[in-house]
């Protein structure tokens, strides 16, 4: 069970207590969190690192074991992992994978869909505790590509290992490709041995996609959609990019979607509708087996063999997929739907705008609101809220317009680089 060590300590708490492990691992600058999430004496603590009393030196253990590789179970679980989700929504649940889903889902689906080789040198600047950090390392087994990990991400430095290490891929969430794209503009050349980038966690801004393609010209950008509990769902291929910007792409092989309303009935081409999914049977392919210690949530979660994603998407005529909204942060006003995603699109469309997210509050007329909160790419003359509210409507209905604008120097935001709009919610409540 990976941890994030971006966590804060309540954050930590949570997750130890939910899963009560039976060893701890850890690095000798998590000691003094280590100590405050354990007073059982029936905890193994194992250090890499030097020992103080009560701790167990991980390299003595690799030196004592058997060269002998273990027995292979005939039968009985195939569990291999407890991966946390990010806890957008809530509290965090822990995702139980077997070793079928990395094997099948995360070696061979991935390796199939970014077409990696033995050649290939991947650096990885995401966190490890994650389904994605796990499928870096599995694809690394499976490949033969080497894996180059960044322990703390920092722009500059990162530009140095792609350029010192030669490095060919690098997976990102988009707020990182971001925060990188001033360091490529002053030196595109550093990035010349890089030839794909895998792109997930949130929708990609076009914007974003654009600029860094004008500066890499070689670059094949792979941006796509995955969850947790899901594992690779869609993906926009790097032919694509252009020709359908804003799509998540088509279904990974194997991987079966239904886009279905509150009825869960399937919706029409065009109609947005909650995202199921399938590949096999749970545990099987690419779908977790089941929440940890969770019976309620795999219960509603489970229909038919089809996980319910809480995802809103669309699909075109020829199948391709677009992200719309999380279920959870669609705002109904007046009895109309609105998705968060639309209006932060508009408002991200102004010249000022760096960034935009959209939270629904209450209202007494129309029993929810439309709250924005902008960061803008300069301090000085700020548009008025008028402004940004009145550019809204040249793109989407008046009534989806935010009724409440609040400008911020940045965007809470959690441990993988998601908008914590749980945060927004709460500081919406002190305004």
């Amino acid at each position: 069970m990976p941890i994030n060590n971006r966590l804060a300590l309540p954050e930590v708490l949570y997750i130890l207590k939910n899963s009560n492990p039976f060893a701890i691992i850890f690095t000798p600058d998590s000691r003094a969190t280590t100590a405050q999430t354990q007073k059982s004496s029936k905890i193994i603590k194992i250090i890499s690192g030097r020992p103080i009393e009560g701790e167990i030196d991980i390299n003595a253990i690799m030196k004592s074991a058997s060269t002998k590789p273990p027995p292979f179970p005939e039968s009985g679980s195939d569990d291999a992992l407890v991966c946390y989700t990010s806890g957008t929504t809530g509290q965090p649940k822990g995702v139980i994978s077997t070793h079928r889903n990395i094997v099948v889902g995360q070696c061979w689906l991935g390796a199939l869909e970014w077409q990696l080789s033995n050649n290939d040198r991947m650096l990885c600047v995401t966190p490890m505790a994650h389904r994605i950090g796990i499928a870096r390392l599995a694809g690394s087994f499976s490949t033969g590509s080497t894996l180059i990990l960044q322990k703390f991400f920092d722009p500059s430095e990162t530009l140095k290992l792609i350029e010192e290490e030669g490095v060919t891929h690098i997976g990102v969430v988009p707020t990182i490709a971001r925060m990188l794209l001033p360091y490529i503009e002053n030196n595109p050349k550093a990035c010349k041995s890089l030839v794909g980038m895998l792109a997930t966690g949130e929708a990609f801004p076009t914007s974003l996609k654009h600029s860094l393609l004008a500066l890499l010209p070689q670059l094949r950008l792979y941006s796509f959609y995955s969850q947790t509990e899901a594992g690779l769902i869609s993906c926009l291929k790097p032919e694509e990019q252009s020709s359908r910007p804003n799509s998540i792409g088509l279904p990974a092989s194997g991987v079966e979607v239904r886009l279905v309303d509150q009825n869960l009935k399937d919706v029409a081409p065009g109609k947005p509708g909650e995202v199921l999914v399938r590949c096999g049977a749970p545990g099987d392919v690419t779908v977790m087996r089941k929440y940890f210690k969770r019976p309620e949530d795999n219960t509603a979660v489970f229909v038919d063999g089809w996980l319910r994603t809480g995802d809103i998407a669309r699909r075109d005529g020829d199948g391709y997929l677009y992200f719309v909204d999380r279920l959870k942060d669609m705002i109904i006003s007046g009895g109309f739907n609105i998705y968060s995603r639309e209006v932060e699109d508009a408002l991200t469309s102004h010249v000022t705008v760096k960034e935009a997210a959209v939270i629904g509050v209450p209202d007494p007329r129309f029993g929810e609101a439309v709250m924005a909160f902008v960061n803008c790419k300069e301090c000085k003359n700020l548009p008025s809220e008028d402004d940004l509210i009145s550019h809204c409507q040249k793109f989407i209905a008046s009534y989806k317009k935010p009724r409440h604008i609040r400008f911020v120097d940045q965007l809470p935001r959690n441990s993988t680089g998601k908008v914590a709009k749980e945060e927004l919610r709460k500081l919406s409540k002190k305004i």
